[in-house]
């Protein structure tokens, strides 16, 4: 599902920004951009991700302004003098311009902690917090998507049930007319022959079975009610929607191959198979939006 969260969080490290953007995937895809100072972290807060999140193309921003330390041992004199001596350069050809020492110590890596290896454990700690209140914003902002879409596919679900209601009501008309029509044909083109009348019926229930969809109609309505349940359950419910929509799909194609020779009652299955169809793969779209 689609999200955006941002957190501003001040520590004794410093400043941490966390934003995060989520969209529509199949899996769990996490793209980060952050400064190289802290690469040492993303392990940690890429499984405070996992923990939370479980679908979904993740651009996650993390940025950390460390405050200004008390005497001068943090400031990294060989990146002050080199944007200096760029700044002199580019005076050459563009003069009347000073130097901004303000912009100068907010560019990354200016100012150094004194000791970092003794802040490591503080810094991980108070990214970790600000990246899980992060994803708190985001699957709050999630989870309104999710109820709003969930309501379409209840309603989505509920006309397939229609549909395959209406199919069923037709099919036991059908299946009757198919036999006689059937029976009818095959003693016009055995005009003359032979045959046992038993024979003649016996071929008739055959064909009339092979065109028979009340199987697939049941467990169409049965992944159906499934679909409803998956939809009021709690936890991670996306891929569960995939496989099932998948088996809903097949019966439709089934009915669909099975319709071919009932005339016109079959040609209104037909229709009707396709609208839920229709359905079925709106739904399938849906699904991918839903963790």
């Amino acid at each position: 599902m689609t999200g955006f969260a941002r957190l501003r969080k001040s520590g004794p490290e410093g400043e941490i920004v966390v934003s995060i953007k989520s969209v529509n995937h199949r899996g769990l895809d996490m793209h980060f951009h952050m400064p190289a100072e802290l690469d040492p972290f993303e392990s940690a807060i890429r499984n405070a991700v996992k923990a939370k999140v479980a679908r979904g193309h993740l651009q996650i921003h993390v940025s950390l302004a460390r405050n200004a330390p008390a005497d001068s041992s943090g400031l990294n004199r060989p990146l002050l003098q080199a944007y200096l001596q760029a700044f002199r350069e580019a005076g050459g050809e563009f003069p009347g311009s000073k130097p901004d020492l303000n912009a100068a110590l907010r560019i990354p890596g200016m100012l150094q902690a004194a000791d970092p290896e003794e802040t490591d454990e503080g810094l991980e700690q108070a990214l970790l917090e600000t990246t899980e209140e992060a994803l708190g914003l985001l699957n709050r902002f999630r989870e309104r998507e999710g109820a709003a879409m969930a309501g379409e596919m209840r309603q989505r679900c509920a006309t397939v049930c229609d549909l395959a209601g209406q199919m069923e009501k037709i099919r036991s008309r059908a299946t009757a007319a198919f036999q006689k029509r059937l029976n009818e044909r095959l003693r016009e083109l055995l005009r003359g022959a032979g045959i046992e009348p038993q024979r003649l019926a016996q071929e008739a229930a055959m064909l009339a079975e092979r065109s028979d969809i009340s199987e697939e109609l049941i467990r169409l309505k049965t992944h159906a009610a499934q679909l409803e349940k998956l939809l009021d359950s709690t936890g991670e419910v996306g891929k569960r929607l995939d496989f099932l929509l998948q088996e809903m799909n097949r019966e439709s194609n089934t009915i669909l191959s099975k319709t071919g020779g009932l005339g016109d009652l079959g040609l209104t299955i037909t229709d009707l198979a396709l609208a839920a169809k229709a359905e079925i793969d709106k739904l399938r779209e849906q699904s991918l939006n839903l963790e």
